[in-house]
């Protein structure tokens, strides 16, 4: 879900740093495609985002987008008593504290470009229960931080969203293609899981000047899941 941001907003002619704690998976995805970089950065630790942030900078001249797209542990904990609080820390950790360092560092450097914006991705998670304690409080919470940050970063004329996708198709679901067959055909009104392209069109929307009048939004990317009970209609008709 990262990777394909970055081909779309490069092909906009952005330059972009793709920035990931494993420096192999950033150096993939930024091979062979014009104007992007690796950069090894671990969200949790704030002397990596900052120096992430400065060579973004020093790289491009400056900065004018930041998605923030870091993901911490999702171990399948059914059961809050097994949730431990090393699991519940590391999750909020990466995934909303993350963001925050994120947002710390690139503000300045976005208020100076004069059209900065940032597209934080959460979670339908954020608005149902879907499972997952740590990880669906952790995107909940994501959607306040958005908010707050908007009101505070609007007089700096920069802009921040939150873009929240249903079930997509990523390496998460690699082997388990009839579990997303049933979820296309039972529970997704529009009668198919997402895919990578479609987060980054809608990253790509809200980094651009035709959101220029969008922000503390919340964006659900999600197929109609959250909208409509597609599995109680189909029994109830």
């Amino acid at each position: 879900m990262g990777a394909a941001p970055v081909r779309r907003l490069a092909a906009e002619g952005a330059r972009v740093l793709v920035a990931d704690v494993d420096e192999d998976a950033a150096r993939e995805t930024a091979r062979g495609v014009d104007g992007a970089v690796a950069w090894r950065c671990d969200v949790a630790e704030d002397a990596s985002v900052r120096a992430a942030v400065a060579h973004a900078v020093e790289s491009f001249g400056g900065l004018d987008v930041l998605v923030s797209n870091a993901l911490g542990p999702t171990a399948d904990v059914p059961e809050v008593s097994g949730l431990t609080d090393e699991l519940w820390q590391r999750a909020l950790d990466v995934t909303l504290t993350g963001a925050l360092r994120c947002a710390r560092a690139a503000l300045p450097h976005l208020a100076a470009s004069g059209r900065g914006a940032i597209v934080h991705i959460g979670s339908v998670n954020a608005d149902q229960s879907f499972g997952g304690h740590a990880y669906s409080a952790a995107k909940a919470a994501l959607a306040s931080l958005t908010r707050t940050l908007a009101d505070e970063a609007a007089a700096d004329g920069v802009r921040v969203d939150q873009i929240n996708p249903g079930t997509v198709r990523t390496r998460a679901w690699a082997g388990r293609e009839e579990r997303l067959r049933e979820l296309a055909e039972h529970v997704y009104p529009l009668g198919r899981v997402g895919e990578p392209e479609d987060v980054a069109n809608a990253v790509a929307f809200l980094a651009s000047a035709d959101a220029a009048w969008i922000t503390g939004a919340t964006l659900r990317v999600d197929g109609g899941i959250t909208a409509v009970n597609t599995s109680f209609n189909r029994t109830a008709g």
